[in-house]
């Protein structure tokens, strides 16, 4: 019989994160800080929202793009948020979770041979999404002496004259950086020179602390250059509701629209429902998580600090990212070891990327009660080494 599977896909590697992940389901007494997700219950007034949806037999197909008020609400919150004006009729994409709309960017924008940059560590799907698109991934390597940012010079370098498109991911996913006002300003111009288009994935905008978040489609000549994508999952505690959207220039998400028109049809009409009441009414729930994820974030970076292991300081996401190259142990052997030996599951540094060897993601998307717990388990396992 022939191979009947795609070369393509099956020299893809599976997700890094589902690995500890599955491992972790299949043992007792684990705590997990490896999944991105948050702790908090989705608030009860969005619930409610998709409830009473249900309720009023609200569950036919919407439009392929989405629910014109959804659309239109997000329209309002880019405005509001970011003073970013977008016709909620033709450049607003409503998509099941902020990871579709990266597979439909890249699809929608890449010919084979297009090269894609890829700043790493970053989140696992970029790379993957690239190749099954037909593109060429090329990885930027962000260092931690550059807090984890993406510098002039790096970009500089990596640009060639088929590098068509740039993925940004901040606040970042797994090590908590962000690139605020200045530091993007360091890079619109070698973008627009070179006539680049970002794929902008902003997922975690809401979750900065101390600094405003910023976005690149906000500077001039950059708008009509940029999709922008986000969600519902991390600010709003509704990731089981697998809802996200896009926005950019109309010939683009035009596109993009084909393709979750052939392959998805539309998102989920009750998260669409819900997804309109967070817009309208969740600016305080997403202020109170927050605020307990800030608590949570000193809290993690002064323990692991006190018990020996380098860490970076995240301004952004619910992540920390602390270095243990001081052990001489791979990432993956410290993770191996640690969950077989104290019954905490993280995520090794190489799973967003090879610049990430030497380091742990750590989530503190969880209670201080587990996180207490959990990090008195890592110390004990430190002092074995």
């Amino acid at each position: 019989m022939r191979n009947p599977l795609s070369k393509v896909v099956t020299e893809i590697e599976p997700s890094g994160i589902r690995k500890f992940f599955d491992i972790a389901a299949e043992m007792e007494d684990v705590i997990s800080l490896g999944v991105g997700e948050p702790d908090f219950d989705t608030p009860w007034h969005i619930r409610e929202e998709g409830i009473y949806s249900l309720e009023k037999g609200k569950t036919f197909y919407t439009s392929n793009s989405g629910l014109s008020e959804l659309k239109e609400e997000i329209s309002k919150y880019l405005k509001r948020r970011n003073n970013l004006d977008y016709d909620y009729k033709s450049e607003v994409l409503v998509t099941v979770g902020g990871s579709e709309a990266i597979d439909l960017a890249l699809r929608a924008m890449v010919d084979p041979g297009d090269e894609v940059l890829v700043p790493q560590p970053s989140y696992v799907s970029y790379v993957p999404c690239v190749q099954l698109a037909g593109g060429k991934p090329v990885i930027i390597e962000l260092e931690e002496k550059d807090q984890f940012k993406l510098t002039r010079e790096k970009l500089e370098a990596a640009i060639t004259e088929k590098t068509k498109i740039l993925i940004l991911a901040f606040p970042n996913n797994p090590t908590g950086a962000i690139m605020d006002h200045e530091d993007l300003a360091k890079i619109v111009d070698l973008i627009i020179d070179n006539d680049l288009y970002v794929i902008t994935d902003e997922i975690y905008s809401e979750l900065t602390f101390g600094k405003q978040h910023a976005t690149i489609a906000s500077f001039p000549g950059m708008k009509e250059r940029t999709i922008l994508i986000n969600g519902f999952s991390k600010a709003y505690a509704m990731t089981g509701w697998r809802l996200g959207y896009t926005v950019g220039p109309k010939n683009i998400i035009s596109q993009m629209t084909k393709i979750h028109q052939f392959a998805i049809m539309c998102a989920p009409t009750t998260s669409q429902y819900a997804a309109v009441e967070a817009l309208r009414n969740g600016d305080d729930d997403v202020e109170f998580m927050r605020n307990s994820y800030d608590q949570r974030r000193k809290y993690i970076v002064n323990r692991l600090r006190n018990m020996g292991l380098e860490c970076f300081e995240p301004e952004g996401a619910f992540y920390v990212f602390p270095s243990i190259k001081k052990f001489g142990i791979s990432s993956e052997e410290f993770a191996t070891e640690l969950i077989k030996a104290e019954r905490v599951a993280v995520v090794p540094g190489t799973a967003f990327g090879r610049s990430g060897e030497g380091f742990l993601r750590i989530s503190y998307a969880y209670s201080i009660d587990n996180l207490k717990i959990a990090l008195e388990r890592i110390e004990r396992f430190i002092k074995t080494l």
